[in-house]
């Protein structure tokens, strides 16, 4: 596995494989590896010839710099990770300046609106950064097909909308959330929970599931309703918010209609760590 170090270098080793006419995939990280990213480097072996990784913690799509500074990061531990998965053939490490070569800010983005909804509200500015660090690297990486984890559902309709609108020749491929054994979505925040309460986090999958079998059964408010019970009863859990949204505006609804398809979507705060999940609606 290549390790790419700088933008020359990594512009370098693309040239060579789009000489050979290999098929680029490649999924984006902020490093803190885990079995979900390596889901994503599966899906894109499947489709590519070739298959790149990135690590790069974008420090303009953190709200709280204390966020930023907590941010898991052990760089020799995730080439570890991705040398023995067998899956990658190379990874990006760019420094800030191969990002941002000038100021360490994000443009402007008009995502239609996907970005007010959600994380947008609590979070100004966010997916601007997304944005801008995800355009940056597509440009530099070039893949035909990029991959991205359903598990940040509104960061993944965000770049596709991204893509449409800049008019760049990339398809963007949803993988399904990659989940522990208790049915957590595996996040790099998790390292941050003690054992005992990521297994106690288990209530938020199990919750979800609950909701998919009230779907169309009882009203939105009452089911609301009965999430807001279930995380008044767990205790040292907050729920931030949950919501059922319409899957391709991200718009909220109270409402079910048949010709929509929906999505339910959590955040809960556990012992000041902030989770987040969601689930499509059958």
């Amino acid at each position: 596995m290549e390790v790419l170090k700088n933008k020359k270098t990594l512009q370098d080793f693309i040239e060579r494989q789009k000489e050979m006419g290999k098929r680029i995939g490649f999924a984006p990280t902020m490093g803190a590896l885990h079995n979900g990213h390596l889901s994503l480097y599966e899906e894109a072996r499947k489709e590519n010839d070739l298959v790149v990784s990135s690590i790069f913690v974008n420090p303009t799509q953190f709200n709280n710099p204390e966020d930023l500074e907590k941010y898991p990061r052990d760089i020799n531990r995730d080439i570890l990770i991705l040398k023995n998965s067998g899956l990658v053939d190379a990874v990006y490490i760019p420094e800030v300046q191969d990002i941002y070569p000038e100021k360490t800010v994000s443009q402007h983005y008009d995502f239609d609106g996907l970005e007010n909804e959600m994380e947008g509200k609590s979070r100004p500015g966010h997916f601007d950064g997304v944005g801008t660090v995800v355009e940056e690297l597509f440009r530099q990486v070039k893949p035909d097909n990029a991959y991205f984890g359903e598990k940040d559902f509104q960061q993944l309709a965000i770049i596709k909308k991204m893509v449409e609108k800049k008019h760049l020749p990339i398809k963007i491929k949803g993988v399904v959330i990659y989940r522990a054994e208790n049915g957590l979505a595996l996040s790099s925040r998790n390292q941050r929970l003690q054992e005992d309460r990521r297994e106690a986090s288990k209530v938020i999958y199990e919750t979800l599931k609950k909701v998919n079998e009230w779907f169309r059964i009882i009203t939105i408010p009452e089911i609301k309703e009965r999430v807001q019970d279930i995380f008044d009863q767990q205790k040292g859990m907050h729920l931030e918010y949950f919501l059922i949204a319409d899957e391709n505006t991200l718009k909220e609804t109270d409402f079910f209609y048949k010709d929509k398809n929906y999505r339910a979507f959590i955040v809960v705060v556990v012992d000041a760590v902030r989770l987040i999940d969601n689930m499509h609606l059958d």
